[in-house]
């Protein structure tokens, strides 16, 4: 029996604001950094789950957002596996236990220093606590042992974003668009960005139109589009002006929502 996700993009775990958050084998994300969504779990009976491993254990309670005791039984796991203390941390932060959450990301680091996931993580910790610069740095420790992570890119664009490097996290965006152009669409993955100031995901969102406008992909472009302006990005002169959109400006979507928004050029 495979092991359950339990974050976003991890194999991907459940859902949090702060980061798409890694959990796994150190491995198992080099070719394949995305996973599907959840597929629906049956709980085994009481006597079935005590024949299972303390870290399956651990899972099917995650993915039943039964967090401490999930917990419970991770720690009746191996005290030596980096996964393991990754996965507590993992539980904590769910629970927004940061401090708790950190001790432990930093306890499956110190058993396994190259461990893309667990810097991952520790990165959203820093994140939360709006450390922007030490998030920064562990995200890019993270892509550099992971380089095809796409959420790690848009982790570290976010954190670029917060911390008034726009350019930057135009830029990080875009790598991880390249890599999946879906990493920013669904419940696979969930944007740091929904914790920012409301004028960081205006333009957050703007740039994340650009790059769907880019891919031919106006719908998506012409959702984070309206985004950005229910946010408050009224730069009308980028709107009208900006290459990325000059497709999307020939649509009548476009000029509908313009209408509907009462933006002229």
């Amino acid at each position: 029996m495979k092991s359950v996700p339990v974050t976003p993009v991890l194999r991907v775990c459940s859902s949090l604001i702060f980061a798409a958050l890694f959990c796994g084998s150190p491995k198992a994300f080099a070719a394949e950094p995305q996973a599907p969504p959840y597929q629906p779990v049956v709980v085994p009976a009481a006597n079935e789950m005590a024949s299972l491993s303390p870290e399956m254990r651990g899972d099917l309670l995650m993915f039943h957002q039964q967090y401490l005791a999930a917990i419970d039984a991770y720690r009746q796991g191996p005290k030596d596996s980096a996964i393991i203390w990754n996965k507590i941390g993992i539980a904590y932060h769910h629970m927004f236990a940061l401090k708790e959450a950190k001790l432990d990301y930093e306890r499956a680091i110190s058993l396994n220093h190259n461990y893309p996931e667990a810097l991952n993580n520790l990165g959203a910790i820093y994140y939360a606590e709006k450390d922007y610069h030490k998030a920064e740095r562990y995200y890019r420790r993270a892509i550099h042992l992971s380089p095809r992570a796409a959420a790690m890119y848009s982790n570290l664009g976010t954190a670029y974003f917060a911390d008034g490097k726009f350019r930057k996290g135009s830029e990080e965006y875009r790598k991880a668009f390249l890599l999946d152009p879906h990493v920013f669409e669904g419940t696979s993955v969930q944007m740091v960005s929904e914790s920012s100031p409301l004028h960081e995901r205006a333009r957050q969102d703007y740039c994340l139109a650009k790059l769907f406008a880019q891919a031919g992909m106006q719908q998506q472009a012409l959702k984070y589009l309206r985004k950005a302006i229910d946010e408050g990005f009224d730069d009308r002169r980028k709107i009208f002006g900006d290459e990325e959109l000059a497709t999307l400006r020939t649509t009548a979507e476009f000029a509908h929502l313009m209408a509907e928004q009462r933006i002229q050029q």
